[in-house]
């Protein structure tokens, strides 16, 4: 069996490739080389950030970038961290023991990967997400400490030793939901996704909609600021809204270049009753 060395803590792979996004995918410096550090010191990537930030899509960009199958893991609060080892199908293995043409004595039948089981086993190098880390339970994140600083965890049931030939590039996200262990959070790579500022959200318009004219966007850039600059709102407008709401004023054949105070389609922007009072309040 060919085991997988973990470099010693400090060192760096300086084989690994460059993040350095993709045509559908605008990145900041800070982010190209929070990813790039990920890649050299082998750490999970842990992101937080508002909701619409990319957080989950930059997992695909690096995936796509760096030309690497993704793996994903989506986190549900009753999501157990032995889920994403594998998972020991008993209910099935039972019913196939009403039946005399299946073998219910090769456990191996029985025995599934999760989604981490299938990163360490895959061929080539993959990208692991592991999404809203944060949903889980308290102990979640510790009870991934052993298999992600050794890439290695045994079934139990069979004694079969699954060790990763190439270590996945690991991206963990977060909502900051819940605070997570320190002894998990130091064998991260922590970055926090900024909001977009005004000429950064420019060009991730104009990777959605590039035909619009400039005094098109400058207006509905605008429009958009301002509102998320409202006091009190539950939830502010976030790129995908953005992105959403310019669809649907060409859709509806807006002229954009009269935006003033109405704001049509005010529902594509924001998602919570009160707020859409608190903005229309205003505007009367």
């Amino acid at each position: 069996m060919k085991l997988f060395r973990r470099q010693s803590p400090g060192a760096v792979n300086k084989n690994f490739r460059r993040f350095q996004g993709t045509s559908t995918y605008i990145t900041s410096q800070a982010l190209e080389d929070a990813v790039n550090v990920s890649l050299a010191l082998e750490r999970p990537l842990l992101l937080r950030g508002e909701p619409g930030t990319g957080k989950t899509l930059l997992s695909h960009a690096i995936a796509e970038g760096l030309e690497m199958d993704l793996v994903p893991w989506f986190v549900k609060s009753t999501t157990q961290a032995t889920e994403g080892l594998y998972v020991y199908d008993t209910v099935q293995r039972l019913h196939d023991s009403r039946f005399d043409d299946k073998d219910v004595g090769d456990i191996n039948r029985y025995i599934k990967m999760g989604p981490m089981g299938t990163a360490f086993k895959a061929p080539a190098q993959v990208v692991l997400l592991i999404d809203e880390i944060d949903k889980a339970d308290l102990e979640f994140p510790n009870d991934l400490l052993n298999e992600l600083d050794n890439m290695t965890f045994t079934v139990s049931e069979t004694g079969e030793e699954v060790t990763a030939v190439n270590r996945p590039m690991v991206v963990i996200t977060s909502n900051n939901e819940k605070e997570l262990p320190d002894a998990f959070l130091r064998r991260c790579v922590f970055h926090y996704i900024d909001f977009p500022e005004p000429e950064l959200m420019r060009d991730i318009v104009a990777v959605h909609h590039p035909d619009l004219e400039k005094k098109v966007v400058d207006q509905c850039l605008e429009t958009f600021y301002r509102l998320r600059e409202v006091n009190g709102l539950r939830k502010a407008p976030s790129t995908s809204e953005l992105v959403d709401w310019i669809a649907a004023l060409i859709h509806g054949g807006v002229n954009v270049k009269k935006l003033g105070k109405e704001i049509p389609f005010l529902g594509t922007l924001l998602k919570q009753e009160q707020d859409i009072n608190r903005v229309a309040g205003k505007r009367r």
